[in-house]
């Protein structure tokens, strides 16, 4: 199945039906049908079945035949169904033409002959349509006008964020739905002088990337829940040493192998508490694919900065939601440094002044207890001060230390830069009405959907706003206490069956969330959670 939705106003979700269905043979119809609206469009071939009377319009259309007895090639099929929206609905064949003879000149199985079928094939199926089936919906695309748009999914997105924030580095191995990201920088990352490395596991390929980090590379991983959860101990000996690393989880559904291919919002929970002993992270989750872009540039200056994993929550909704995305936003941002060392810092206290003064040679204080919790970070190299990087519990120049009262001061350390980071990332923005009734919160790839519901709400004459949360952790607790003061009631909609994001804001807040929950695998349409807010108002 694919969905298309097409505007001339921004989209914000798939929407709650279809205008229009094509159903290829009678299975299709049967799964569908009862996604089409009301008065919607059905077009189908009638030598394959033909649908019992309905609550909507039909255009029969012998696919098949046009394909087999007219073009002589059957595996046109594809082209005869979009040379027939051509002629019921627009845009004009030329258009379509134009797009298809771009695509199939990149395919290397393309040639003169299977170019001239598909041409073929488009034009005769907008002649059959335009002669024989009278039009009889409401439906039109307008003329097609170029704007200053890339069109990208959310993998796509990612990458090319992730090379603007001079990743140079990546290790992984595949895994549906985050395997195209592996690939592209495989291709890509050579290009700019970076290293791509296939690990044998998802444990290896976050070890190679601490390794890289270690040696001063920006890097990162990508995987999926079953791989995230190998890489447990990894991320603890990230947050133990303080080394930065990206680690994308494209979420689907669970759990173990699950449903490789479905969407699932269930990995929030073992984001934020993987891991044993007190491991400090941060979890970033983008919105849509322009966040994709933008935020994993953000995930890397907040690894860089604050020297511990952040994870990458997208979801295989999101890694292969295809959008058109303002040109304009793709270019690099701020690039972020790791705080550097010091001549002042290598010598740390008076004692390794003398130290260094009696002949005594010293590491530099690389895990030094400052207000923020960041300390100065080098990296191997001539003329480099060294340290060691150990997941044992340490002192300020990295040699294992066992004392109570160090490894309280150290926690203390490392929690604080996320205490640091809560007052310097940036903040979530309230959306609808500044004084409603009832708030809704979401995370992840439900933005949209929310967004939508609460326009729609409003509408209707509802009170409504929302809140969307983009990092969690450190949470931005000034903003969504401010907002939950703001409101009487709050709806929790994601898409997982405990209610992992209602959980966390129930133990931190004590709030008593409505929850809405879905977790058969299908994005949430703005309508679902339109119901939700007109039930509460």
């Amino acid at each position: 199945m694919f969905q298309v939705r097409i505007s001339d106003q921004p989209i914000q979700s798939m929407g709650d039906y279809a205008d229009v269905l094509i159903c290829l043979n009678k299975e299709a119809f049967d799964r569908n049908v009862s996604d089409l609206r009301h008065g919607g469009v059905l077009i189908y071939d009638p030598s394959d079945f033909t649908p019992e009377t309905g609550d909507f319009i039909t255009y029969a259309i012998p696919f098949n035949e046009i394909a087999r007895k007219e073009v002589q090639l059957f595996q046109t099929k594809n082209m005869v169904m979009l040379g027939a929206i051509s002629g019921l609905f627009g845009p004009p064949l030329e258009a379509i033409t134009q797009v298809v003879q771009s695509k199939l000149s990149k395919s290397r199985k393309a040639n003169a002959t299977l170019m001239e079928k598909n041409m073929l094939a488009l034009e005769i199926a907008s002649n059959y349509v335009l002669e024989k089936s009278p039009k009889q919906d409401p439906y039109v695309l307008g003329p097609v006008t170029k704007a200053d748009r890339v069109v990208l999914n959310g993998n796509q997105a990612v990458v090319a964020g992730a090379l603007a924030a001079q990743c140079s580095f990546f290790a992984g191995y595949p895994i549906t739905p985050a395997s195209d990201i592996m690939e592209a920088l495989a291709k890509e990352l050579p290009n700019v002088g970076g290293t791509f490395m296939q690990a044998e596991d998802e444990m290896a390929a976050l070890a190679a990337v601490l390794g890289a980090s270690f040696g001063g590379k920006r890097a990162m991983t990508a995987t999926s829940g079953p791989g995230f959860s190998l890489m447990t101990e990894l991320i603890g000996l990230s947050s133990m040493a303080e080394l930065p690393a990206v680690i994308i989880d494209a979420q689907r559904a669970g759990p173990s192998t699950g449903m490789p291919t479905k969407m699932e919002q269930s990995d929030l929970s073992f984001a934020l508490h993987a891991g044993h002993g007190d491991t400090p992270r941060m979890v970033v989750a983008p919105a849509n694919v322009a966040d994709c872009f933008e935020l994993i540039q953000l995930a890397f200056n907040m690894a860089e900065r604050y020297q511990m994993p952040v994870l990458f929550l997208t979801d295989q909704s999101l890694t292969a939601r295809v959008e058109s995305v303002d040109r304009h936003i793709f270019k690099q941002g701020e690039i972020v440094e790791r705080l550097p060392l010091k001549q002042e810092d290598s010598l740390g206290s008076s004692e390794d002044k003398v130290a260094v003064a009696s002949g005594m040679t010293h590491s530099y204080s690389r895990y030094a207890y400052t207000a923020s919790g960041i300390s100065p970070m080098t990296a191997p190299g001539p003329g480099a001060k060294p340290y060691v990087a150990t997941g044992l519990e340490h002192d300020e120049y990295g040699h294992p230390d066992y004392e109570p009262e160090d490894h309280v001061a150290m926690m203390e350390k490392r929690f604080r830069k996320l205490y640091t980071a809560a007052e310097e990332l940036p903040q979530p923005v309230r959306y609808g009405d500044a004084e409603a009734a009832i708030g809704v919160i979401g995370w992840g790839s439900t933005e949209g959907a929310i967004q939508e519901a609460v326009d729609r709400g409003r509408e209707k004459g509802l009170k409504v706003a929302s809140l969307h949360l983009k990092i969690l952790s450190p949470l931005p607790d000034h903003t969504i206490q401010a907002f939950l003061n703001s409101v009487e009631k709050v709806i929790v909609p994601e898409c997982n069956y405990s209610g992992q994001l209602a959980n966390l804001l129930g133990a931190k807040y004590g709030l008593q969330a409505i929850r809405v929950n879905k977790f058969g695998g299908i994005p949430f349409t703005a309508g679902e959670i339109l119901r939700a807010i007109e039930e509460v108002g």
